[in-house]
């Protein structure tokens, strides 16, 4: 019984060996084969600025402004996305595809609807999974209500005769 279990014992051990001994390269096996993705270290995307400041800009009143990119690579780029925070940034792109060398514009709108400082960022989506973030700023004033105050220079104005 004892030389019975020491030959189960001998058989594991050997066997447990030869599944630590890796297989040749052309054993017949398909061991699956290592795909390297291309190197995404080189940017094709270069933006003119990535940040404008509307400065003080009048509450409910749209303002825009156009950035440029630039395809630096040697293949054609198309953006994939362009999307804002929220509904008060409208981004506005072509969908064609960008030469290399060549520029494209990407309007963003922005309309203000509450007062205050306000910080809004793009986001650029490029090659299906890359991206580029730019952003947008400023103050927004508070217009205000109803008619403008009437002007008494005005009223005298009218009243003379020349």
């Amino acid at each position: 019984m004892k030389t019975l279990a020491l030959l189960a014992i001998s058989l594991l051990e050997i066997s447990g060996l030869n599944a630590q001994t890796g297989h040749s390269p052309n054993d017949g096996h398909n061991h699956g084969t290592v795909v390297t993705a291309p190197s995404s270290n080189e940017d094709v995307v270069k933006l003119k600025e990535t940040e404008f400041d509307f400065a003080k800009i009048p509450q409910g009143k749209p303002v825009y402004h156009t950035f440029e990119i630039v395809n630096t690579g040697k293949t054609a780029l198309k953006l994939d996305n362009v999307t804002a925070t929220c509904g008060c940034t409208t981004p506005e792109w072509s969908r064609d595809e960008i030469a290399p060398g060549a520029t494209a514009k990407i309007k963003v709108g922005y309309n203000a609807a509450a007062e205050g400082v306000f910080e809004k960022f793009i986001t650029i989506t490029y090659n299906t999974n890359q991206t580029k973030q730019i952003k947008i700023k400023g103050t927004v004033w508070k217009a205000p209500e109803g008619p403008a105050p009437a002007n008494a220079s005005i009223d005298l104005l009218k009243k003379q005769s020349f």
